[in-house]
């Protein structure tokens, strides 16, 4: 069962907007850009007092940015960042950000590279809560024998994310991935 996560520290713009992967929801606040959340999250977010429907300059940033990367002219992404975490969550996410178009990290890969070996799981289940997915990339996060393992947004979109980056190769028609 999933346990819903608030974003704290004053009022929150919201939007949704539509984009190949499905509808996602957009959440900026005064420090910059706080969630990317897909249709059926794991962790949802709960919208509480302070939360507001409307643009900023952040959304704004964030729509175009996400627009250009799904088209395939952006690889890169020039959002401020301001997610919420733990510690050890944040030491995650900024490496996530150190993972490039088109390449993948095994979990252990990730645990090594942030200098504690031995902590595998608690890298996966920091991914597992990561508010910003695709601009932080916790889809080029895979397991150790290559297979695609948990996401937030879902394995099929996972693996649209990795195609469309060109590591599964030819990409497929987003319908094809949700069909059932």
């Amino acid at each position: 069962m999933s346990t819903n996560i608030r974003l704290k520290d004053g009022a929150v713009t919201y939007q949704h907007i539509d984009s190949p992967v499905g509808r996602l929801l957009l959440a900026s606040g005064h420090d910059g850009l706080r969630l990317i959340e897909f249709e059926a999250p794991w962790h949802p977010v709960s919208m509480s007092e302070g939360w507001r429907e409307g643009d900023d300059a952040v959304l704004a940033a964030t729509r175009t940015q996400l627009a250009e990367y799904f088209a395939g002219t952006r690889k890169t992404f020039d959002l401020p960042l301001a997610p919420h975490g733990t510690p050890f969550q944040m030491q995650c996410w900024r490496t996530l950000a150190l993972i490039g178009w088109g390449e993948t990290w095994s979990y252990g890969q990730m645990a090594r590279h942030m200098g504690q070996p031995s902590a595998t799981r608690a890298v996966g289940a920091a991914n597992g809560r990561n508010p910003l997915p695709i601009v932080l990339p916790c889809h080029r996060v895979i397991g150790a024998d290559g297979s695609l393992t948990g996401f937030g947004g879902g394995l099929p979109t996972k693996q649209f994310l990795l195609t469309h980056e060109g590591v599964l190769g030819q990409p497929a028609p987003i319908a094809d991935l949700f069909a059932v």
